[in-house]
């Protein structure tokens, strides 16, 4: 790799070539190859806990001097339980099966050509992400599984806790026999360098932006390799009339209250008119007593007098933090225009013991991930089996929701024949 110090477009170069040839190499290595540096990776993580951890308090330090959020510091900080966490989902990565064997469709033409559409992997992809160092570890994890290298650029934030965390399986990987440079960290924080990265369609298959609205727009419209993005987590929770009670408290305060700084986070709670009182007055209290501010509409505020008048803003609005816009409606049909209108297209969940209206509610609303009777807080490559993620993708085509191992292949064809001309 090239040093740090050279210019940006001498240090991308060094990093795209290596990762170009990372690539070849690895499309050539078997899954128990792959699977068995994963699994060093994780034990070398367990072994470097301290490593990472003193690193990590650096960078808190820092950002708390830097005037950094709650939220974002929550991203931020690791302890040993979330760096046994990281380890596990390398591990959880590497019991996952194969995802490049086996074809996915054969046939044989009129003409006598056998052809097979089979799974190989994307090649390089580069992830550019702020705040979670467990990104590093969750990318680099499924990457290699895929068979892809991949180029991972943190920020600033977190540059010595991702430093730790690549160094350590980059060592794993290379004791293992992984070609070096399969995984690589972006070691300049400068934009300088990010914009030579987004130039580099030459090399790079595909870019990830994980972070807030302005970085991904950045990203997305500066450049020419195609970008997988979600903007914001703009996430709905719908409690309809006939839901049960009790079960729409619990899922709303978890959604809201578990973890706010996530973007699977809910940001607007829905509530039909016909139960709005009575289950607003009981979660209303929960809500307070974990700091949450309400914010509310008109008929809202009869409820909750004491919540601050919501405006055309609020349900736009990604709090990343303990602040809930809550909105009364008269039917589903509202509630899925509501959302429809005013979420991020991230996850969004109706309560209801009505089947039907669950089903319009889940046919209806255009989101990644749509749920019924469940927290929102499920969005999750973990937490849907996909053992971590890359990203949660908005788009419409390639990728939605949780990306995972099936999301880094893509495919060809392969044509056998016996001298056929056309």
């Amino acid at each position: 790799m090239s040093h740090p110090d050279t210019s940006p477009r001498e240090y991308v170069e060094a990093v795209c070539t290596g990762a170009k040839n990372a690539a070849r190499e690895l499309s050539a290595l078997d899954d128990a190859q792959r699977t068995r540096a994963l699994r060093a990776g994780a034990a070398r993580l367990r072994d470097g806990m301290e490593t990472i951890l003193s690193a990590n308090h650096e960078d808190v330090a820092a950002g708390a001097n830097d005037g950094m959020t709650p939220a974002m510091l929550d991203r931020l900080t690791l302890s040993a339980g979330r760096i046994e966490a990281m380890a596990q989902g390398v591990e959880a990565v590497a019991a996952l099966a194969d995802p490049l064997a086996g074809t996915i469709a054969s046939w044989t033409t009129s003409r006598g050509l056998e052809i097979s559409q089979v799974r190989i992997p994307l090649g390089v992809v580069a992830v550019i992400y702020e705040s979670r160092p467990n990104v590093t570890a969750d990318v680099a994890a499924l990457c290699l599984k895929a068979g892809d290298a991949c180029i991972l650029k943190g920020g600033k934030e977190a540059i010595r806790s991702n430093a730790a965390i690549a160094d350590l399986l980059a060592a794993a990987f290379h004791d293992a026999g992984i070609p070096a440079n399969a995984l690589q960290l972006v070691r300049r924080t400068d934009r300088e360098t990010t914009a030579e990265l987004l130039k580099r369609d030459d090399a790079i298959d595909v870019v990830v932006p994980r972070g807030g609205p302005s970085l991904v727009r950045a990203i997305a419209e500066g450049s020419r390799i195609p970008v997988i993005k979600h903007y914001e987590g703009v996430c709905n929770v719908y409690v309809d009339a006939a839901a049960d009670l009790h079960m729409a408290e619990e899922i709303a305060y978890n959604a809201k209250v578990q973890r706010p700084g996530v973007c699977n986070a809910m940001e607007n709670l829905v509530v039909h008119r016909r139960i709005a009182a009575p289950f607003l007055s009981a979660l209303a209290p929960r809500l307070r007593a974990a700091g949450v501010e309400l914010r509310a509409d008109e008929p809202a505020r009869e409820i909750l007098p004491d919540a601050v008048r919501a405006t055309e803003a609020d349900w736009r609005t990604e709090y990343l933090d303990l602040i809930l816009a809550v909105k009364i409606v008269d039917s589903v049909d509202d509630a899925i225009a509501f959302v429809n209108r005013y979420g991020s297209g991230h996850s969004d969940s109706i309560v209801t013991a009505d089947a039907a209206a669950a089903e319009r509610f889940l046919a209806r609303v255009d989101s990644a991930v749509v749920y019924h009777n469940a927290s929102t807080r499920f969005t999750d490559g973990f937490e849907f089996g996909f053992g971590a993620e890359v990203g949660i993708s908005t788009n419409r085509i390639h990728a939605r929701g949780p990306m995972g191992l099936r999301e880094l292949t893509t495919y060809k064809y392969v044509v056998r024949g016996e001298g056929q001309v056309r």
